[in-house]
């Protein structure tokens, strides 16, 4: 199972990085949050799981570095800094830019997911419970940032569409911005959302729910 999660994770990787997706990333918002909601919410919990519990799984070696609250706040910190218009309009225009920041999303929700569900089995209830909390918070601060993009009342990344009358599927600056806050409020709150329930599902039941799936 765990090899089998590790693929899956591989391949939505290699999907978004070497597909259509970067190109289309410098025209269109949604495909950007697109890429950025892959890797972070689809793509990182996968391999996240896939590596929990076993051999390779860091947490067991090094439990202290991996504390799921503070990696939280950490992927905050990366999402909404790269979300700030001037680093934004740096991943889009350029190639550095672009793999520095997936390369920091894809490190920090490894991170918070490894916090998460990571260590040695069975887990402890209070690293169950930190990672419920991390998980929950990362899905409130996504959920936020995915709103406030699909609410604006004006285009925050303008500067960065080279057709101010319509882009990519006849969108506007104004539509594609919605459209990508909108697919960050989906797919970002409701993935730590189902993260953070199903630890919370495990610690209710009276014990902390295992790496590998096993109470």
């Amino acid at each position: 199972m765990r090899r089998a999660l590790l693929i899956l994770g591989a391949l939505i990787l290699a999907a978004v990085w070497l597909g259509p997706l970067p190109r289309l990333a410098q025209t269109a918002f949604f495909a950007h949050m697109s890429m950025h909601m892959a890797v972070v919410a689809v793509a990182a919990p996968l391999l996240a799981l896939g590596i929990a519990g076993g051999r390779l799984d860091p947490v067991r070696r090094a439990p202290g570095l991996f504390a799921a609250v503070p990696a939280s706040v950490l992927e905050l910190l990366v999402v909404w800094a790269w979300h700030a218009p001037v680093p934004h309009h740096l991943a889009r225009q350029s190639a550095v830019g672009m793999a520095a920041e997936q390369g920091m999303f894809l490190a920090a929700g490894l991170l918070l997911w490894l916090s998460a569900f990571g260590g040695d089995s069975p887990r402890s209830g209070n690293r169950t419970a930190a990672g419920v909390v991390g998980l929950l918070l990362t899905s409130m601060h996504m959920t936020l940032l995915g709103a406030l993009l699909a609410l604006a009342p004006r285009p925050v990344y303008a500067h960065g569409f080279p057709h101010p009358e319509g882009g990519l599927f006849g969108l506007t600056p104004l539509e594609d911005q919605q459209l990508g806050g909108a697919i960050m409020l989906l797919v970002g709150g409701i993935s730590y959302l189902v993260g953070g329930l199903s630890l919370m599902v495990g610690l209710l039941k009276g014990g902390a729910l295992a790496p590998g799936g096993r109470a």
